[in-house]
């Protein structure tokens, strides 16, 4: 999978900022202030902090993720080239090469699509002309690889547990080859066996044809299997980024974000 030639890194965050209206008489609020990082081709980084500090913002954001009332107020970013502050028309190709994992996807996904349809549709919304077959492979290929039977394919969401669920989200961020997968709580409701296979199959993905993850998380032991390096937010800041979850530089009065690394 080819990169624009402008894209020398994955991820480039300066100085970014992120809004929230609050819908209450159109008043917004920072949830993400003054980030700034780069997440290199084939790396990893992990996003950490206490509740409300921002990270699911700041991922939703980067993913191009259409949610109401989020908003780019300040600084910029790039994902593949591609800037998240007014893309236009490269929106479309944002979303393409970026997978993305939401919180709870898998308690969210389209009730009245099989698992099947809920997989192929990152591919299906863009071309309605797919060979049938090879689209049937590739969904097969996933479910196999995530560790959900072949069955699972023709069964709706409803029909499956909290911990399939999220398998199927996690393939169908998979289903286009993402260049970036950004990925928020990816392994939660996973078992042990489960949240090897899915983390094995991000490893494959970054040796194969370097893809990139961002991956939002408060598990010490989700960085450290990924190899990733890690930033630490608090109420929207930045206090400490490291190469290693053990190494991390900290910003003042960051005591909070020591406890959380240390449990």
């Amino acid at each position: 999978m080819s990169r624009q030639k402008d894209a020398d890194v994955a991820i480039r965050s300066t100085d970014l900022s992120v809004a929230r209206a609050s819908g209450r008489g159109g008043s917004t609020a920072r949830v993400v202030d003054g980030v700034s990082f780069e997440l290199p081709h084939a790396a990893s980084l992990a996003v950490m902090g206490p509740t409300g500090a921002g990270k699911s913002s700041l991922a939703a954001v980067l993913a191009g993720a259409d949610e109401p009332g989020l908003a780019v107020v300040g600084g910029e970013a790039h994902v593949e080239g591609i800037p998240v502050r007014r893309p236009g028309r490269a929106h479309r190709t944002l979303t393409y090469v970026t997978g993305y994992l939401a919180q709870s996807a898998g308690a969210h996904l389209p009730a009245r699509q099989t698992v099947s349809e809920v997989i192929s549709e990152p591919i299906t919304s863009r071309d309605r002309r797919v060979n049938a077959r090879a689209l049937a492979v590739r969904v097969a290929t996933l479910l196999d690889e995530m560790q959900l039977p072949l069955g699972a394919a023709a069964k709706y969401p409803y029909e499956l547990s909290a911990g399939m669920r999220q398998r199927v989200a996690f393939a169908r961020a998979l289903v286009l080859q993402p260049r970036v997968l950004i990925a928020d709580e990816p392994f939660s409701n996973m078992d042990v066996e489960v949240r090897t296979a899915a983390r094995e199959a991000i490893i494959r993905r970054r040796d194969a044809y370097g893809m990139s993850t961002l991956v939002v998380t408060n598990e010490k032991d989700v960085a450290v299997e990924l190899g990733a390096a890690v930033l630490v937010l608090r109420a929207g800041h930045p206090i400490a980024y490291g190469p290693t979850a053990t190494d991390l530089m900290w910003s003042p009065s960051a005591d909070a974000g020591h406890r959380l690394i240390a449990s």
